[in-house]
């Protein structure tokens, strides 16, 4: 990342530049001033390499749910996300409909025969149906709001087989003390509810709206689900 904002190679990031690159996460002004100011730690408005390198690492944070805190920077998260698709180096060169689906296919296994036995009309379970469920995973009512509504992507107020997977993923991720998100990151997304993205190089620079902040949030951590048994009912 550092050579995009240190053009003139000189191992250092002023303020302006640096706002205009980190706006591209999607944070909120309010967050990314609070990046700044525990980056910069001698005030002086520019960043070293050690100091951008920070910065970037709070993003990542903030973008996986965590405080944004010096504590936070030893935690293990993904790298930062940015809405440029006019540079393939940002997004890592793949786009969010090409990311594997989080939800490994063996753990599917086990969401989908759960899902099988709680009696599905139409393919769909209804919040009624599903409640019991979540209620036994023994997490906080709050908690278990956010899973429903990041699970239930398109708002019907149901669940279809892919969407409970996505539910039951980030319940176990909560179950292992991960943070839930505050948008469903873009692996998380079931590929059949994923729209295509456009031809990276077609627009500089993605307009920094809701569904391109969530559709390029990080994943919290994958891989902490294998071996687990299904939720009893």
């Amino acid at each position: 990342f550092l050579p995009q904002v240190d053009s003139a190679n000189a191992g250092r990031v002023l303020a302006s530049d640096a706002a205009v690159f980190l706006k591209k996460s999607g944070l909120t002004d309010l967050v990314l001033g609070k990046i700044w100011d525990l980056a910069d730690t001698d005030g002086k408005g520019i960043l070293n390499k050690q100091e951008f390198f920070v910065a970037l690492r709070l993003v990542a944070c903030a973008q996986n749910g965590l405080d944004v805190s010096l504590s936070s920077l030893n935690l293990p998260v993904p790298p930062p996300r940015f809405t440029d698709t006019g540079s393939p180096l940002l997004l890592s060169g793949t786009a969010s409909s090409d990311l594997p689906w989080a939800v490994k296919l063996e753990d599917k296994v086990k969401y989908d025969a759960i899902f099988d036995s709680l009696n599905p009309v139409n393919g769909l379970l209804s919040g009624d149906k599903v409640k019991p469920v979540l209620l036994n995973s023994k997490l906080p009512v709050d908690i278990l709001g956010r899973v429903w509504e990041l699970s239930d992507i398109d708002r019907d107020g149901m669940l279809d087989r892919d969407e409970f997977a996505v539910a039951m993923f980030l319940v176990y991720c909560a179950l292992e003390k991960e943070p839930v998100p505050m948008s469903l990151p873009a692996a998380l997304v079931p590929p059949s509810k994923r729209k295509p993205l456009s031809v990276p190089g077609a627009m500089p620079l993605i307009p920094s709206s809701t569904s391109t902040k969530e559709s390029h949030q990080s994943l919290p951590s994958v891989g902490i689900l294998a071996a687990k048994t299904p939720l009893t009912q």
